[in-house]
């Protein structure tokens, strides 16, 4: 698993676990439950330094090279389109024999 991605899901047991810690130490009057605010700003702070740490340390895929594309480079044509186009709007093929409207040609 993703470290970035195991220490965020990690945020949210770790404040309820620190809930947990406080209250019983408040329960044997060792501390007082006023605490818990400041601990859960510094659980926070310290978690989201780690999770900062772990994604400065992760390599970037070059350029072009997105998830899933390997060495083979990115799809050849998207949408079914033929050659090569500049339009934004994906070109559609009509070989079935209806028109855009859906009437036959």
């Amino acid at each position: 698993m993703n470290r970035y991605i195991f220490l965020h899901r990690l945020t949210g047991p770790a404040i309820l676990l620190l809930l947990g810690v406080v209250a019983l130490l408040s329960q044997a009057h060792v501390v007082h439950f006023g605490i818990f605010v400041p601990l859960v700003l510094i659980l926070i702070g310290v978690l989201k330094l780690a999770e900062r740490a772990v994604l400065a340390g992760c390599q970037y895929p070059a350029p072009g090279m997105g998830p899933g594309m390997g060495q083979q480079g990115p799809p050849a044509t998207p949408y079914g389109a033929t050659g090569s186009s500049t339009s934004i709007v994906p070109t559609h093929d009509y070989s079935n024999g209806n028109d855009a409207e859906g009437g036959q040609r």
